[in-house]
């Protein structure tokens, strides 16, 4: 397969069919699924789950199921118009693919493309019933229900203002998912650790918002960016990363989470950098790259710092 270029997608980038699929796919973003699938293997160590044969499985499904969110997006997207729209876009990282917008897939190929996705995660989800039991079932259903309702209507929750709480709870459920799948319990160490993860996830696509705000409100996406007063969401970020960070350190407190985890929390500053720079450019939003690259990065080392945290107190508790 040919590389993907910086530079937005075009036709002739690909020498391929397929390295146009895995494109459109936005596997960069697919690292936030492998890094939630280490911190649920960590939380399985933990509780001293040992199935990570199923748990390679279910992080092949949540990848497919991650796949099939942002093509889906994009396909909705497309419909609503608020792609096309956008020419305040950072790409890659605001906008869409642009798979659609470029004539690089149809939107009827890339509709089929995120149905087989799903369907192919489907599968994996059916193998892991027959393993693990009929609660494989339940985290299924709610995986593929997110990765749909978020976007497609009659649904579409991330216009109705429920797409940031939708971006949590999908990323929370993945990392105890994947420790659940191995074999630990859902004990609050799980819980807390998910649920952190989880609103640092909601924080980075909250900021994402902010250069597709008006394309996205003429395109009737009402998510919370677009309801609120332009300083009042930029100050919201500062707000959502309150709350991640505050769900990390009361676990610690309350000795939920073990002390090594404290470590998850030294990509603050990432955080708090990106805040400033929020609040100083938030109606500028090609001055916001710095900013989204600075949360990107909190929120890939912030869970794999947990994880790390957490196989530290495996062989060295204190």
């Amino acid at each position: 397969m040919s590389a993907v270029p910086l530079q937005e997608p075009l036709p002739q980038h690909f020498s391929h069919p397929l390295s146009r699929y895995w494109a459109a796919t936005r596997p960069a973003f697919l690292t936030l699924t492998v890094v939630a699938c280490v911190l649920g293997a960590a939380l399985a160590q933990f509780h001293h789950a040992t199935d990570f044969v199923l748990l390679l499985w279910a992080m092949l499904g949540a990848m497919l199921l991650h796949a099939a969110a942002n093509v889906i997006n994009d396909v909705a997207d497309a419909h609503n118009g608020t792609d096309s729209a956008n020419e305040r876009r950072l790409f890659p990282f605001t906008g869409g693919s642009r798979f659609i917008q470029n004539q690089v897939l149809t939107i009827q190929q890339m509709t089929l493309f995120g149905g087989g996705l799903l369907l192919a995660a489907t599968a994996i989800g059916v193998y892991l019933w027959w393993q693990r039991g009929s609660g494989v079932v339940l985290w299924g259903l709610i995986g593929a229900g997110l990765a749909w309702a978020y976007s497609m209507p009659p649904l579409r929750l991330n216009s109705r203002g429920f797409g940031e709480l939708c971006v949590w709870l999908g990323f929370a459920l993945l990392p105890m998912g994947c420790a659940w799948v191995a074999g630990a319990p859902l004990s609050p160490t799980v819980l807390a650790a998910g649920s952190s993860f989880g609103g640092l996830a909601m924080v980075l696509l909250y900021l994402n918002q902010f250069p597709d705000r008006e394309a996205d409100r003429l395109a009737g996406k009402r998510h919370w960016v677009v309801r609120l007063p332009l300083a009042v969401a930029a100050a919201g970020y500062g707000v959502l990363v309150a709350i991640a960070y505050a769900i990390l350190l009361s676990a610690i407190l309350y000795q939920i989470l073990p002390v090594w985890t404290g470590l998850a929390a030294l990509p603050l500053p990432l955080s708090l950098f990106a805040w400033q720079q929020l609040l100083r450019h938030a109606a500028q939003p090609q001055a916001l790259r710095p900013a989204i690259i600075a949360t990107l990065l909190a929120t890939h080392l912030s869970p794999l710092l947990l994880a790390l945290g957490l196989w530290l107190h495996v062989f060295f508790p204190i």
